[in-house]
């Protein structure tokens, strides 16, 4: 009786310095799997309507969380989008404006906040951004792009080359790490894919799985691009895919034929598919020449040309495509189930997204990098039992610029003031967020440097107007309806009727750049 005396009057006496301090007492702070893909269109995932494939673990995620109807990148290419997660600020502001930059290092990213509040954090997999990861108490991550088959690695310094399949390989690495961090801390990990980025690679499960779809061309497959110069001058057309590094036929296929531009003509495309294929163990081989042989016989014999290659190039590059997504997949059902096995589901934040959108025929397309709808929409799907009703669909317009202080704000973290984005924990977890953002504003830089010839542009988007504005090389504006015109097929910049909106998107704009500090607000 004494001693339940005692422990009462000094719990009511910790939480009344507790309270006096301003500090509440804190439950016990989530973990954290932080799943990011590359290229990963929402067109090909089925919780997202997708008639192409379909992907139970992720729409596992969505069923028993909440997903995003309108997630959107702020720069729609590899490197930046990662450095955005990673310190919810825009390009301009974190040093990665495009492919050739190196990410700071030493600036602050919502993994060091973590790790410097107690979290154990780690990243496994893809990370892109040139410099060694910093804020991890452990790292193995692929060099640059990574390879889809026997990837080399660097593991915490040093370097190793494993053998399989890299989707399979960084899951084993990802389980491997859940199961031996220490025990007494949270944690959060950084899991992180190459798939389904170009070259397309399918693990051995999944050689051939899509080989008996056939699959309808998007309406906008043989787009003029009428009314839109720089869509019209870029080099990522389906009909030009490289015929090997693309396509996976070998040169003596396709003698007569144009190997195809495939965003950088200067690319020696046969030579890196050779060295690729050639990189496959004798038994991963034996398997590629199961399957793609009778493929190469097909096409020697057929010898499409003109639409009829077109076609023949998309539906190859769906499969691949897909099949690829599906070996992601799979792997994500590996990790749900080891959270489910230990305990963890329901005090872990799961998070699935991808660093941008992608092209599956749209507009003639593959790659991303437009203000398009295609490559600005992002899959956004989190899941958090403690804390998120499971069915949950959020219309509100969010950006990867939200994921670090989404992350910092579960966490029971103070988000730094210097966060350009915001915290989607409202969003997630009342019936309705006040005073979120009605537009948001994108920015891509990478030309004439770099792949597929698209020119620097920025713009703001509403929930139905969309402004582009095309700079440097070329100054061209382009203004969109989407609520009459998804497509974006028709440019209403200087339409008479549209007078007002156009007024109106220019003054959000320049709103927009002031407030996030884009020098270009400033006529630089």
């Amino acid at each position: 009786m004494m001693k339940s005396t005692l422990f009462r009057y000094t719990s009511l006496a910790l939480l009344a310095a507790l309270l006096l301090s301003g500090r509440a007492p804190q439950a016990e702070p989530p973990n954290i799997i932080f799943i990011l893909t590359d290229d990963h269109a929402q067109q090909a995932i089925s919780a997202y309507g997708s008639t192409l494939i379909q992907t139970p673990n992720i729409d596992r995620l969505a069923r028993e969380g909440a997903i995003f109807e309108n997630s959107f990148v702020t720069n729609s290419i590899c490197a930046p989008s990662r450095a955005v997660f990673l310190t919810g600020k825009y390009s301009h502001l974190n040093s990665v404006r495009d492919n050739r930059d190196t990410f700071d290092g030493s600036q602050l990213t919502f993994p060091k906040l973590l790790q410097q509040a107690g979290y154990y954090t780690s990243i496994v997999g893809k990370w892109h951004l040139k410099s060694l990861p910093t804020g991890f108490d452990y790292w193995n991550v692929l060099i640059g792009q990574g390879d889809y088959y026997n990837p080399t690695m660097i593991n915490m310094g040093d370097t190793i080359r494993y053998e399989g399949y890299t989707t399979e390989l960084i899951t084993d690495l990802a389980l491997e790490q859940l199961q031996n961090r220490p025990k007494g801390k949270p944690f959060c990990m950084l899991y992180q894919h190459k798939a389904p980025h170009r070259n397309f690679m399918p693990g051995p499960k999944q050689l051939g799985l899509f080989e008996k779809d056939t699959f309808p061309l998007p309406s906008t497959f043989f787009d003029d691009y009428a009314g839109r110069p720089a869509a019209e001058a870029a080099d990522m057309r389906i009909a030009d895919m490289y015929m090997g590094f693309d396509m996976k036929l070998m040169p003596e296929d396709y003698q007569g034929y144009q190997q195809g531009t495939g965003g950088k003509a200067t690319f020696d495309q046969a030579g890196s598919w050779q060295a690729a294929y050639e990189a496959l163990t004798p038994e991963q081989r034996k398997a590629w020449q199961q399957h793609y042989g009778p493929i190469r016989k097909e096409f020697i014999q057929t010898h499409p040309e003109g639409k009829a290659l077109a076609t023949w190039k998309f539906q190859r590059y769906l499969r691949d495509y897909l099949g690829s997504v599906a070996a992601v997949d799979d792997q994500i059902g590996r990790i749900l189930q080891y959270l489910d096995e230990n305990g963890l589901a329901d005090n872990t934040i799961v998070v699935y997204s991808s660093d941008q959108g992608f092209y599956l025929g749209e507009h003639g397309w593959y790659d991303k990098r437009f203000m398009y709808e295609p490559s600005l929409r992002t899959p956004l799907i989190i899941r958090y039992p403690k804390k998120i009703k499971p069915g949950r669909s959020v219309s509100q317009m969010v950006l990867n610029l939200d994921m670090a202080p989404t992350l910092l704000d579960f966490a029971g973290l103070v988000i730094p003031e210097d966060i350009q984005g915001a915290s989607m924990k409202p969003l997630l977890t009342r019936k309705k967020a006040k005073n979120w953002r009605d537009a948001i504003y994108y920015h891509y830089y990478e030309y004439p440097h770099g792949w597929h010839d698209v020119h620097t542009h920025y713009g703001v988007r509403t929930e139905r107007y969309k402004l582009i504005h095309f700079y440097g090389a070329l100054d061209h504006w382009e203004l969109y309806d989407l609520a009459e015109d998804r497509d974006e097929l028709h440019n209403l910049y200087g339409a008479p009727a549209y007078a007002t909106i156009q007024k109106e998107l220019m003054g959000k704009l320049t709103a927009l750049q002031q407030q996030y500090k884009d020098p270009i607000s400033n006529g630089n």
